[in-house]
This record gives C-alpha cells, structure tokens and sequence, in this order.
C-alpha cells in the first residue's frame, strides 16, 4: 500500500512523527480509574506507540511510565507494585509515580546512585472516571482541556470504551460523516412509518443533505441541513476537536452533551472514549416509536472479550472481524436490519475496520458528501506542519476553553438564518448543567 505524504503525516503517530509530536502537547485520557487498583496489579497501556505501565501506589496516585526498568530493560509489569512504588522483580529497584528511583537495595549502600536514576514517567490525573497522561516536554503541562462534559460530576455521566483494530484517523471520521446515517443505522426504516417528531424523521426523509463546513478554533465544524416544513430548515451539526475528539449529533442540541476521544494506541489501533451526560436523553437510529406505537430498536450495549495482561487486551469488542461482527444476511434480506448488523456501535466498528489496518487514501473518491472529511484532514495538516515546522503551539493546548464553543445535536431554524448565527442562538437556549457554554 503506497502512501502519500499527507496520509504519513495524518496516521503515524510514533515518537518522532508528525502527528505523534503534535499529540504529545496534549492531555490524552486512557484508561478507566476503575480498571487501577491501589497495590494492584500494573496494567499495560499502548498510547501513541509507546508500551507504557500504568499503576496506583498505595496512597491512590497513577503513575504511567515506560515499561522498561532504567536498569537493564526488564519489564515492569512483572514488578511488585508496593509501598508507594513499583518494583522492578529483577534486581529490586523501585521506583514512584514520578520515576524517580526511591531504592536500589542491590548495590552497596556506599556506591548507592538512586538519586541519579529516573523512570520515563508521564504526569497524570483523573477526571469523571477517567485516567489522563501528558506526554509532552513541558516541565509544567498545560492546563487540562475544558470540554463541556468533563466539567459535569462524575455521577452525571456514563462512560463507555471499545477498541478498534484500526487507525486513529478513519475511526474519528466516522463520526463527522452524518449522511451514512440513513444508510448503515436507518436504511431499513421508512420515514412515513415514524412521526414527525422522531429524531431522525428528516434524515430519513432525505438521505442526501447539502453542507455547510467550517474551520473553528477547536477545530472544525459542518452542518448538514435538510428542508424540513416549508420555511424551517432541519439542522445536524457536529464538530472535530482537537487533537482526536469528536461530538456527533445523536440527539437534540439543547441536551447533546458528550464527546468521544478516538486515542491512538498505535497507528493501527485506536481507543474510543465516550462520555456523555446521562440527561441527555434519547436519540439514536430508530430508537423511538413508530406510529403505530411499536418500537424498531436495536439491541443496546456490547459485548466484550475477556481482558487479557497483553498490549491490546483490553476493551475489545467479541463480535470482531473473525465473527463478520455478527453480520446477518438473513436480516438484511427480510429489512430488518439494513446493514445486518443489530447495533449501532457495532455497524461503525465493522465499516471502519474492514477499510483495512490504515486506509489507503489513494483508493478514495471524495463526494461533496465528504466535506466535513476533507476539510478536517487539512485542518489537522495545517496545524500539525505548522507546529512541527514552525513551532505554533496547536489549538487548544494554551487556549483550551475554546472547547467551550462546541455542542453537536440537531436543530431546526428559519431558511433564511444563516447556520453559524442559529448555532449561537441554539448555544444560548441550550441545557447547560455545567459552566455555560460561550457562544463564539
């Protein structure tokens, strides 16, 4: 598979890439706090290409480093994780949450160098369940990124995560892409059966909306808009946001409060991170009656494999490419399930990851469809060249409440409001159980 320049710079996210430096100036969540116990046993954790060991000491911090001891390079995941450190079952080295070398109990006390002696360690901290890590070079990180979500009690919000055995970029454009949304999640349902009041009546009415697409400071933004009644147009907007977050439009604007992060683990696999307010209420894909009072849902939640101690063995999905994920021809036959798979989750799993390991972006043929897409990748370009080349610092890093302009949902308007104004508009109308939301 040949790729261009632009597809390097987007997919690579090693150090010493591109993309990886660019995502190394952010705070990056990657594990539930639930899955470190104090004393317990160290996990291993795959983050932008480095094989890290996360743990909790006895006093209930994380710490997350190389899995290399400093001393001869064994792993410490097989270290005995006690007394406020870990250590390292080789020689008996033990090192803090900071890396720092706190005993070396096989070398003399009178040649002792433990003070000299550090772990590649990360900085952490915890927010609403989730455990983050800065990965950069600052002394002093950046302040932690105001995402509307993150600012809510961890009792508010649900939290869900599911790997992907692909790269971190076509699993986030997945989620700036709506118009499939009448195709992989609704293809089998007929509008006319479904009241006007449905979430997705006017998506499925009209399977080919028009686009508006624009560059913002978090990142970029598209509204893709249909003629709903005569005079009001029927909006669905959703946003990128830097480095790999996204906020679709799953249900309605005044009450979509969420965002999923799509962490690279390397450049084939990637961690989705959902979080969203548990207020937000329904949505989804034929998830509400139809007009005759039945229901066409599907079946919620998924299912996961048992975790294994390996690299990528945790949050993975059971229904997998080895199982078609639980393709059924036999449904998509008989309509009543236009892709034949039962879940939502589940059918943007299986598209994404049967585009291959990393897509080949040379086999692609845009539509205006694909605007959102398109516009994106040269959002991203452009920062990440202008931070590689030219030391701009990327959006979002210093100025991190600009995330605090960003709500995806779906909305209707006059014809004639421009889309940025009703945006702003909707902003201002809009459930704000958090701090609010500034409109820009």
């Amino acid at each position: 598979m040949a790729f261009s320049q632009d597809s390097e710079d987007l997919t690579r996210v090693g150090p010493g890439t591109p993309m990886g430096e660019f995502m190394r100036q952010y705070w990056m969540p990657f594990a539930a706090s639930s899955e470190l116990n104090a004393d317990g046993a160290p996990v291993r954790i795959m983050l932008l290409g480095e094989k890290l060991i996360a743990f909790r000491d006895s006093s209930g911090r994380v710490g997350l480093m190389d899995h290399r001891c400093p001393h001869r390079c064994a792993s410490l995941f097989l270290g005995r994780n006690e007394e406020d450190g870990l250590r390292c079952i080789y020689h008996g080295w033990k090192f803090d949450v900071d890396g720092k070398c706190v005993d070396m109990p096989s070398v003399p006390a009178h040649q002792d160098f433990k003070d000299k002696v550090h772990a590649k360690a990360y900085k952490t901290y915890e927010r609403n369940g989730l455990v983050w890590a800065y990965l950069g070079p600052r002394e002093q990180a950046p302040a932690q990124p105001q995402i509307e979500v993150m600012d809510l009690p961890e009792s508010d919000v649900n939290i869900l995560f599911m790997q992907r055995s692909c790269n971190w970029l076509q699993a986030l454009e997945g989620d700036i892409d709506t118009s499939h949304a009448g195709f992989l999640h609704s293809g089998h349902v007929d509008p006319d059966d479904l009241p006007e009041t449905h979430p997705n009546y006017y998506t499925l009415k009209n399977r080919a909306p028009e686009f508006r697409v624009t560059d913002t400071a978090f990142g970029t933004s598209y509204g893709a808009f249909r003629l709903a009644k005569p005079g009001t147009m029927y909006w669905r907007v959703a946003n990128f946001l830097f480095p790999f977050w996204s906020q679709a439009p799953a249900t309605s604007f005044d009450r979509n409060i969420h965002a999923r992060a799509w962490v690279p683990m390397d450049d084939t696999h990637s961690m989705m991170i959902q979080v969203f307010w548990k207020g937000a209420g329904g949505g989804g894909s034929a998830g509400a009656a139809k007009k005759d009072g039945t229901f066409v849902k599907y079946r919620s939640g998924v299912e996961y494999l048992p975790d294994t101690t390996d690299w990528y063995g945790r949050w993975r999905v059971s229904d997998n490419e080895s199982t078609d994920w639980r393709l059924d021809r036999q449904s998509m036959k008989d309509g009543s399930q236009y892709s034949g798979i039962d879940n939502i989750h589940l059918q943007d799993q299986a598209v994404t990851e049967s585009m291959g390991p990393i897509t080949d972006h040379s086999f692609e043929h845009l539509a205006p469809s694909d605007q959102m897409i398109a516009r994106t990748r040269r959002r991203i370009l452009r920062a990440v060249r202008a931070f590689n080349e030219q030391s701009v610092t990327p959006p979002g890093v210093d100025n991190n409440d600009v995330y605090l302009t960003a709500r995806s949902g779906y909305f209707f308007a006059d014809v004639d409001t421009d889309w940025q104004d009703a945006y702003r508009d909707q902003i201002v109308g809009a459930v704000q159980p958090a701090q609010p939301l500034r409109p820009s």
